[in-house]
C-alpha cells in the first residue's frame, strides 16, 4: 500500500511546488513526473538501485535521444583527442545510439595487474567528468584479457580490471547506481591470439555508455552484447 501511496503524495507535493503563474512551470511539471516514472520503473525491475537513479537521472525522450547521445559523444572526442591520437582509446557510436570506448591496457594497467597506472587517471578524470553531466546514461565497464594463462584466472583479473575502473568513477562523483562492471576474460577476442599484436588488441577494457530512453528504460541496464570474435 506504501508502495501505491508514496509516488501520489510525491507527485502531489511537486505539482504543486510548479504554481500556475510560474514562467518555469511546465519544465518543472515535467521534471515531476520524470522523477516519479524513474521510481516506478525501479518498482517494476525490483531493484532499489533502480529506482535511485530513475528518479534522479529520469529519462531521455526516445524523440531527442541522437541528439543527447551526440552531444555527449562530441564532448568525449574533444576532451580526448590526444589520447586517440597516441591509439589509447578509440571512440563507436553504436546502433543502439550507445557509445563505446576501448582503453588499450598497457596504459591503464601494468602486465598481469589490476591496478590502475596513476599517468592514466587523468584521462579517467576527464570521463568521469562527461559521465557526470550526462548523467541520463548507465555505464557499463566490461574487462577482456588474452589467452595467455589459465582461463579461470584471466577471468578473474578482467573482472578485477572492470571493477577497479567502476569504482575510481564512483570516487569521482559518478552515481554508482548507473555503474555495471563485469569481466569476460579471453572470450571476446578481438584478434588472434597467436601474435604479440592481437593479444595487445585483446587486452583492453570496454566502456559502454547506454542511454536511459523512455519507455524502454530496462534496456539500460541490460549488459552490453559483444563483438563479432576473430575468426
Amino acid at each position: 500500500m506504501m508502495k501505491k501511496v508514496l509516488p501520489l503524495a510525491v507527485t502531489a507535493a511537486l505539482v504543486a511546488g510548479c504554481a500556475a503563474d510560474d514562467p518555469n512551470r511546465r519544465a518543472k511539471t515535467g521534471a515531476a513526473i520524470g522523477a516519479i516514472a524513474g521510481a516506478v520503473l525501479g518498482h517494476q525491475i525490483n531493484d532499489e538501485k533502480g529506482a535511485v537513479i530513475g528518479g534522479v537521472a529520469g529519462a531521455v525522450a526516445g524523440g531527442v535521444v541522437g541528439n543527447y547521445m551526440d552531444k555527449q559523444q562530441l564532448e568525449f572526442e574533444q576532451a580526448l583527442a590526444e589520447e586517440q591520437r597516441q591509439h589509447e582509446i578509440e571512440i563507436q557510436r553504436l546502433e543502439d545510439e550507445s557509445l563505446k570506448i576501448d582503453i588499450a591496457s598497457e596504459v591503464s594497467f601494468d602486465f598481469d595487474s589490476a591496478e590502475l597506472k596513476p599517468s592514466f587517471r587523468p584521462t579517467l578524470d576527464k570521463v568521469a567528468d562527461i559521465l557526470q553531466r550526462y548523467e541520463r546514461t548507465v555505464v557499463h565497464v566490461v574487462g577482456h584479457t588474452d589467452s595467455v594463462g589459465a582461463e579461470e584466472y584471466n577471468q578473474r583479473l578482467s573482472e578485477r580490471r572492470a571493477r577497479n575502473v567502476a569504482e575510481y568513477f564512483a570516487s569521482r562523483g559518478v552515481l554508482s547506481e548507473r555503474l555495471r562492471a563485469e569481466g569476460r576474460g579471453e572470450r571476446e577476442p578481438r584478434a588472434t591470439n597467436d601474435t604479440a599484436a592481437g593479444r595487445q588488441l585483446n587486452r583492453r577494457v570496454e566502456l559502454y555508455v547506454k542511454p536511459i530512453v523512455e519507455g524502454q528504460e530496462r534496456e539500460a541496464y541490460e549488459a552490453p552484447a559483444g563483438p563479432a570474435s576473430w575468426q
